[in-house]
């Protein structure tokens, strides 16, 4: 069971729907990664998920998002010779938070100029020097966490967040960019099943 301290956003979103939600944003998703140093490993053979996680609806039915994540983490988890128990080593839960964000960007452009020059009136660009531009955009800026929780001592071990722009190909096809995205994350887990030591070392 996880604990009420493990039912608010991780610290990860302090540093900080994804890419992975994030998918099509130029400068690619921000990924972020922290584990418990203490926490041994090599005790963890199984995992499962708790009956209502972060991404569930608040009236109390599992949402499509969460659906996928459990379907995109498992086959991640089984890779690494995990197997899904309904009482798990490793309790496995998902945050999803978005922010609406604006930001402002400047471009020089040449002044104009009303006036006499040449013989003639008229009106000249960039006789006045140089002006600015200034462009505001609107955008969502979204973060993914995925936590592993230690069932028996209800401590986080590790967790990994991915950060960047919600675009509109991610409201459009939302599964195969989950499926990105915990791939993507899990990249950065380097455990098996009952190995308590990092795989290369």
């Amino acid at each position: 069971m996880i604990g009420p301290q493990l039912k608010t956003a991780s610290a990860l979103v302090i540093l900080a729907v994804t890419a992975f939600f994030m998918s099509g944003c130029a400068s690619g998703p921000e990924i972020f990664t922290n584990q418990d140093p203490a926490a041994n490993f090599g005790d963890y053979e199984t995992y499962g998920f708790p009956a209502a996680l972060g991404t569930d609806k608040a009236g109390g039915y599992s949402s499509l998002l969460s659906q996928y994540l459990k379907t995109a983490v498992s086959r991640e988890m089984d890779a690494r010779g995990y197997a899904q128990s309904a009482n798990p080593d490793l309790e496995v839960n998902f945050y999803v938070h978005t922010q609406d964000k604006i930001k402002t960007t400047q471009t020089p452009t040449s002044s104009t100029y009303y006036g006499y020059r040449g013989g003639r009136y008229g009106t000249w660009g960039g006789y006045g020097g140089v002006g600015y531009e200034t462009r505001v955009t609107q955008y969502t800026e979204g973060t993914l966490n995925v936590d592993l929780i230690d069932n028996r001592r209800d401590q986080l071990v590790w967790e990994a967040a991915m950060v960047g722009r919600v675009s509109k190909d991610l409201r459009e096809n939302l599964e195969p960019r989950v499926n990105e995205a915990i791939a993507e994350l899990f990249r950065d887990y380097p455990y098996r099943a009952g190995q308590a030591a990092p795989v290369g070392q």
